[in-house]
């Protein structure tokens, strides 16, 4: 089913100077017109989103774009999934046709790639960091449970201590990156960042490991709900991680590095 969202569009703010009759002195006033216009936008289904024939596809959104509202509004799930992620994911299959990539799992993909091939550095990274990001979203609000929450206290000494590390990090990224919680090579849990769409599995990581919890820190991850408030959007990007799937994913990686 299709939904529509009413915008309005707004005329450029007017700033006037006067100045006061006693000392002189210039006054500011912002004059903000009344809209002038209705828009009206149409939000789809995910379901309808479809990539163009290639090796990779999109993965499925368990959920309708407004089931993480309001934390996360429908305008910006659609936008996010059906435009950034699919564009990504087009390009991607676009670099690596008639390429040894073309039939290779993604994370040989990210590992191997020459990172001064700008183009499929990019797109394989966006792919597979939103791939991600979508996986571990859930409209129910969720705490680490079983195997993961064992090795949470273990490594951070609480839950909570993670979550601080965590936000942390995201708040102190500056400009578009992400953040992400990973199993490194010896099987530890850690926290690292990497910038635009860069992710630990790429031969540069400061942090080399397996992402298993990942936060888009890129303004169209949030600027249509929070604009310059990055904090607002992280702790409500917080409620809806789907830790159950994060588990999954850990129990996964530590499987690579045989610690399982």
């Amino acid at each position: 089913m299709k939904k529509i969202i009413v915008l309005f569009s707004i005329l450029p703010s007017f700033i006037l100077l006067f100045s006061c009759n006693d000392n002189n002195k210039l006054t500011e006033v912002v004059e903000v017109p009344l809209p002038t216009k209705e828009e009206k936008i149409v939000i789809g289904s995910p379901n309808d989103v479809k990539a163009d024939p290639g090796s990779f596809e999109l993965t499925k959104l368990t959920f309708a774009y407004d089931g993480l509202s309001p934390a996360l509004r429908s305008l910006t799930l659609e936008t996010h999934y059906s435009k950034h992620y699919l564009s990504y994911t087009n390009n991607f299959n676009k670099e690596i046709v008639s390429t040894e990539f073309e039939n290779m799992p993604i994370e040989d993909i990210l590992k191997k790639l020459d990172l001064n091939n700008a183009k499929l550095r990019q797109n394989a990274g966006g792919y597979y960091n939103h791939t991600l990001y979508f996986n571990i979203l859930t409209p129910k609000e969720q705490t680490p449970k079983d195997t993961l929450a064992s090795s949470i206290n273990k490594e951070f000494g609480s839950f909570n201590n993670l979550t601080n590390q965590f936000k942390g990090q995201a708040e102190k990224q500056f400009g578009s990156g992400w953040v992400w919680l990973v199993v490194d090579r010896y099987g530890k849990l850690q926290i690292t960042t990497t910038e635009d769409q860069d992710n630990p599995l790429m031969k540069n990581a400061l942090i080399p490991g397996t992402p298993i919890l990942g936060i888009d820190l890129w303004e169209h991850a949030y600027y249509l709900d929070y604009q310059n408030r990055k904090g607002s959007y992280i702790d409500a990007f917080y409620e809806h991680i789907n830790w159950e799937r994060v588990n999954e994913y850990y129990i996964e990686a530590l499987k690579k590095v045989k610690k399982v």
